[in-house]
């Protein structure tokens, strides 16, 4: 079977990637099971989607099941061409036996040779080959549809792993420096207790904020640790240290510079991108042809209810070690006669006679001369069978019907995500622009507390609490960033748009 190349979703992302830039080749290094990843282990959204569609063992168990129904098809055409068989046969028998060459009973060993070849073909059966045909070439088809939306499931779950990856480290890189201020800020007012200018207890104070700042640290790295492992996960790889232990933190992703959302109103509603949806999704398409591949089954099933008509024929011949014979001349014999002239004298002549031998005939002859052809037309009228060609209509009414509920229920799940990911967007829109108004007014609100701090007018509680404000609004920030960017594709993906970042 040819293999399916056509990545839809894969091939539109990767040709959009404007950012993406020269990969380096790819070497190999051991990790966990079979599989293999980049020796840099730093890896590049093109490299964990590829990955990720070699890897991914539902992709293929839809691989075999496009073989499957692709070896089914062509069964089915080539149920349509004539059969031929052959049958040779080798018997001994002693004693009494009918001579198969002449059909007579003979008191003799006989040793015999049959070959026989015969073909039949169905000339006519309700069109139930035909529709066979049909019924396999559309599920082939539904399986190839199945198989390629398999494949854009996987894409769209590395993307979104890989989201998150970039998510964490934004938020890490945010915590890095955040404690970067703080210990300078807790270096500076160490100089200042030290010198008698402010108050011990500020210092402890400040050193808090320091501990608060790395455990912030520490709990950002766990979550970017949590988001390389899912990631590795959707690409089936475990990259582990030599003592067996897992090591996520060793993974890296490129980084990608995406700009700030605009916010501008999504090119479509919901409802416009369900019915472009409706067009472009495998899932869909295959469903649909799931339904017609079983309207086109309930039609083979009704063949069984008409007639039969076939051609067939054969060719046999024999041989027998006790076949016909035949008699070939062997001389001439002078035969005397006496013979009684008119006057009444006697007068001896002689006569002329054949001579004559059997002689069995050879195998090659006995062969050619038990050829027997024969050619027969032949009709079967069901009447009666149990009732088992009506009850397959019903059973493949039924499958049907069946495959019309999950087609429903797919455009249904369809609508529902559509819908979902719509409100998402907006809501994470709406969680983006007001978020990024309140890093400006804390970042304003800080600066003013941090002059007012080093200027001695505003104790470290208060510092702290505006610091933290701050911090807290900026990793919001950056995860609202990318759960908007996220569902804008997520949208572009359900309309077949080129996904870029």
């Amino acid at each position: 079977m040819k293999r399916i190349t056509n990545y839809k979703f894969y091939l539109t992302l990767c040709a959009a990637l404007a950012v993406f830039q020269a990969e380096p080749v790819l070497a190999q290094t051991t990790v966990q099971g079979s599989q293999t990843a980049p020796a840099s282990n730093r890896f590049s959204l093109r490299q964990c989607i590829d990955i990720a569609l070699k890897n991914n063992l539902q992709i293929k168990q839809s691989e075999l099941n496009v073989q499957g129904s692709n070896l089914q098809l062509k069964q089915a055409k080539m149920n349509l061409l004539p059969n031929l068989q052959a049958f040779a046969n080798q018997s001994f028998s002693s004693g009494r036996n009918i001579n198969p060459g002449t059909n007579e009973f003979v008191e003799s060993s006989i040793s015999s040779n049959n070959y026989q070849l015969t073909s039949a073909v169905t000339l006519f059966n309700g069109m139930a080959l035909q529709n066979t045909i049909k019924q396999f070439n559309l599920l082939f088809q539904s399986n190839q549809q199945n198989l390629l939306a398999t494949q854009n499931t996987v894409a769209l779950t590395v993307v979104q792993n890989y989201l998150n990856v970039l998510t964490f480290q934004e938020q890490l890189d945010i915590a890095r420096r955040q404690v970067e201020t703080s210990q300078g800020q807790l270096q500076r007012t160490e100089k200042l207790v030290n010198a008698g200018t402010l108050a011990e207890a500020q210092l402890y104070d400040l050193r808090a904020q320091v501990a608060n700042d790395e455990l912030a640290v520490v709990n950002a790295q766990n979550n970017l640790d949590l988001a390389k492992l899912a990631l590795l996960q959707a690409m089936n790889l475990s990259a582990t240290t030599p003592n067996g232990t897992p090591a996520p933190e060793t993974i890296e992703v490129e980084r990608y510079d995406l700009p700030d959302p605009t916010l501008e109103p999504y090119s479509a509603n919901a409802q416009q991108v369900y019915e472009n949806a409706l067009q472009f999704m495998p899932d869909i398409k295959a469903a649909e042809l799931r339904v017609r591949s079983d309207a086109a089954g309930v039609a083979a099933a009704r063949g069984g209810l008409y007639p039969t008509l076939s051609i067939s024929g054969s060719l046999s011949t024999l041989y027998s070690n006790v076949g016909l014979q035949r008699q070939i001349e062997d001389g001439v014999t002078q035969i005397p006669q006496t013979i009684l002239l008119p006057d009444g004298t006697q007068q001896q002549i002689f006569i002329l006679a054949k001579n004559f031998r059997s002689e069995k005939f050879s195998y090659g002859q006995q062969l050619n001369n038990n050829l027997n052809r024969g050619l027969s037309l032949n009709l079967s009228i069901p009447i009666f069978g149990r009732y088992q060609a009506r009850n397959r209509i019903v059973n493949a009414t039924i499958t049907q019907k069946s495959s019309e509920i999950i087609a429903d229920n797919a455009r249904l799940t369809l609508r529902q995500n559509i819908e979902t990911a719509y409100t998402s967007m907006v809501a994470a829109g709406r969680r983006y622009r007001t978020t990024q108004v309140q890093v400006e007014s804390l970042e304003k609100a800080f600066q003013a507390a941090e002059s007012r701090f080093n200027a001695g007018a505003l104790n470290s509680v208060d510092y702290s609490i505006a610091k933290n404000n701050l911090d807290r609004a900026r990793a919001n920030l950056v995860q609202a960033k990318f759960d908007y960017i996220f569902r804008t594709k997520i949208l572009d993906f359900y309309q077949n748009k080129p996904l870029s970042f």
